[in-house]
């Protein structure tokens, strides 16, 4: 992580947790000549248009009072993470409980199964098969949910 990003990130930090958010990332890109900050946001049971609004105007004067940040123009996008984004913290995967998702382990090959439980370590995958299987989050090497369009049973 660059400096810069690192120093946008502990000034928004405390402003995304005051909104009982979590801040997932923190991107900086060119477009044109203005940078554009995304910023990206969750919590427990999702987060709507409202809360994104919320702490956008919140970040945006955040970061309007470090005018060090950035030597010209910007803007600032706050965002929720899309259903791709890879499961990677305790906290996604608890917000996967009930979701298809697969699990590639380089010890162990790609699973897929639908989360039944999760502990501070470790996830529990319902399969196809009728059996479970835990998953300890130190052997994952990358994990995702997996988008279903029909839904039929919940094994």
């Amino acid at each position: 992580m660059s400096p810069r990003v690192m120093a946008i990130r502990v000034r928004v930090e405390p402003v995304v947790i005051a909104r009982g958010l979590d801040l997932e990332d923190v991107q900086l890109s060119a477009v044109g000549r203005r940078e554009v900050v995304t910023i990206v946001v969750d919590r427990d049971g999702g987060v709507d248009l409202d809360v994104i609004a919320e702490a956008s105007a919140d970040i945006s004067s955040a970061l309007d009072e470090a005018p060090t940040l950035f030597p010209g123009a910007y803007v600032v996008e706050v965002t929720s993470p899309g259903v791709d984004r890879p499961l990677a913290e305790p906290r996604h995967w608890r917000r996967a409980l009930g979701r298809l998702v697969t699990v590639e382990r380089a010890s162990e090959g790609s699973i897929t199964g639908r989360v039944n439980a999760v502990t501070s370590n470790v996830a529990t995958l319902a399969l196809p098969d009728g059996t479970d299987v835990d998953v300890e989050f130190d052997s994952v090497d990358h994990a995702r949910v997996e988008v279903e369009f029909d839904r039929k049973d919940a094994y």
